[in-house]
């Protein structure tokens, strides 16, 4: 019998079903258990051993290691996981993602779950349809189920039969009676075929298929195993290719790590393949061959990742220190003018995309805290050449702040488009009220520095008193500034923490008015020029003014946090 074009363009789409099905039932489960999700990796991860238990939860929850791996790269990027807490969660994806081969196995060769397919998406529709978003999730993970099996039973009625293709038998043989090198060909094929398709699952799908067909042998079906692990990594690094050195460092690790692995098991390859399917075989007492194949291969791949693991994770520091020789740090001006957390290729789930944009507000805020330093350290500055250099990075700042509140905004308009709950809505709208009023802080800055440097090109000189008072009321702003920092910074909030910011601001005002009052009777009493004056409270407005931006962030980040 012919395979026809007809033929292999319906395999190429049982395919194509099979990895849509994957991805919406993975991207459901995000979706409904996002911010649970974040909440897990980041309170779970204190030590190596907790990192990798919940690695193997969180994907052996959402059937996708590359979603859990992007995510945690994404993490990483948004400082929300340090490069050693990330690969503790990368050994556990690698395990949990076994779990899907398991499924596989017991589901799509010993039950026709297939058969099950239609009456799930009957229930599915009502859901689908919902006007909740929770529930359009399960919705979207019940059709994601029954695609990824109505899929597999298709890819195994579309494989071709060999025995009744004798020149294809003859083609596959020739690749397959060479010994080890057929397997680290075919090692090869896997890391290749998983880059492309990167789903492993489906990688994982079409070598279980393979095998139960009798193409190719339990040992090359290994090989092929093998060479998806080290394909999956390709959609870590992928991402990570936008995201900061961290997130690249992250996801290179998964590459160093899935490697070492590799490289162990072919040197005890024949012992370590025997020993499992010996235990398939008597342990489990699978006889049917087309079956137990199909077993074999998914206790492997269990067995080797989570071998790997245990011999790995004493080695977490190693592991980090080479990948950190491997892509080697910026020098810190090199870094200082970019956006560091939120970047192109980053976004995933809504919740993490608002919390990557959460912790760039935070640095943007943190950046303005240094322009409002580098004004004091202008004010005082003598030396003419020192005086030029600080004033054009006040200048270089005030230009990074206007392209970040763009690109912050620019961002949270993305995310915005998506699907998101009212909560979301109205975090974004926040936000971008924040966003806006740290620029007005990067402003007022830049205009107090302007004012320093009128006064000096007219050659006016303040009294020690107006000194004073200029320094008095810098400190005060600063101190709201950094008070604003440390609400930013904070989780969740209580009454408590924002009453400083008011009090401070009454400060704030009470001493300008009291400023502006003796301004007049000191120009009036001649003790300094009118316009010497006029600088003087330049920069004494431009520091109130300051200090209400940074009342207008707190009362837009407590709207949410209390």
């Amino acid at each position: 019998m012919d395979y026809s074009f007809f033929d292999f363009l319906r395999l190429i789409g049982s395919l194509g079903l099979f990895l849509y099905g994957m991805k919406i039932m993975s991207e459901g489960l995000q979706k409904f258990a996002g911010d649970s999700l974040r909440k897990i990796l980041t309170a779970m991860t204190t030590n190596r051993v907790t990192g990798v238990l919940t690695g193997v939860l969180i994907t052996a929850l959402i059937q996708s290691s590359s979603a859990t791996t992007v995510m945690v790269v994404s993490f990483v990027n948004a400082g929300l996981l340090t490069l050693t807490q990330s690969i503790g969660v990368i050994m556990g994806a690698n395990i949990g993602t076994t779990v899907t081969a398991w499924l596989i196995s017991a589901l799509g060769f010993k039950v026709d779950i297939a058969a099950f397919s239609l009456p799930l998406l009957a229930f599915g529709i009502p859901l689908l349809f919902s006007g909740k978003s929770s529930r359009k999730s399960i919705g979207e993970f019940i059709f994601g189920f029954a695609f990824l099996f109505m899929g597999l039973q298709s890819l195994k009625a579309n494989a071709p039969d060999l025995g009744a293709n004798p020149d294809m038998l003859a083609f596959v043989q020739n690749y397959t009676d060479m010994g080890f090198i057929s397997i680290i060909l075919f090692l090869f094929i896997g890391a290749i075929l998983t880059m492309i398709v990167q789903a492993s699952a489906a990688t994982m799908a079409i070598t279980l298929i393979m095998c139960a067909n009798g193409w190719i042998d339990y040992q090359l079906g290994v090989a092929l195993v093998l060479g998806e692990n080290i394909g999956t990594t390709i959609t870590a690094n992928l991402a990570a290719l936008t995201g900061n050195i961290q997130a690249r460092r992250a996801a290179l690790a998964h590459l160093v790590f899935n490697i070492f692995g590799v490289c162990w098991v072919l040197v005890l390859f024949y012992p370590f393949t025997n020993a499992v399917s010996w235990f398939v075989t008597n342990i489990m007492g699978i006889s049917d061959p087309a079956v137990a194949v199909s077993f074999k291969l998914a206790a492997f791949h269990t067995a080797f990742n989570i071998s790997n693991t245990f011999i790995m994770i004493w080695f977490v520091n190693l592991i980090e220190k080479t990948v950190r020789a491997l892509i080697k740090g910026k020098k810190e001006e090199e870094e200082e003018y970019r956006l560091r957390y939120i970047t192109g290729g980053m976004l995933s789930t809504a919740e993490l995309s608002i919390l990557q944009a959460h912790k760039e507000i935070t640095l943007f805020a943190e950046r303005t805290g240094r322009m409002l330093g580098m004004v004091k350290e202008l004010f005082y500055e003598k030396n003419e050449e020192a005086f030029l250099k600080t004033y054009s990075r006040i200048e270089k700042y005030e230009s990074i702040s206007d392209r970040m509140e763009i690109e912050i905004a620019n961002y949270l308009t993305c995310v915005a488009e998506g699907r998101l709950s009212s909560e979301g809505k109205e975090e974004i709208r926040i936000m971008l009220r924040a966003v806006s009023e740290i620029e007005s802080i990067a402003d007022s800055c830049n205009n107090m520095a302007r004012s320093i440097k009128r006064r000096n090109e007219f050659k006016s000189t303040f009294t020690d008193e107006q000194n004073h008072n200029v320094d008095q009321m810098l400190a005060l702003t600063e101190k709201a500034l950094y008070r604003m920092i440390e609400i930013l910074k904070k989780t969740e909030l209580v009454r408590d923490d924002v009453n400083p910011s008011y009090n401070i601001e009454n400060e704030i005002n009470n001493y300008r008015n009291q400023l502006k009052n003796h301004n007049v009777e000191d120009i009036n009493n001649k003790k300094y020029q009118y316009q010497d004056g006029v600088y003087y409270m330049d920069i004494i407005g431009e520091a109130e003014k300051l200090g209400d931006y940074v009342l207008n962030v707190v009362q837009a980040v407590i709207e949410k946090k209390i």
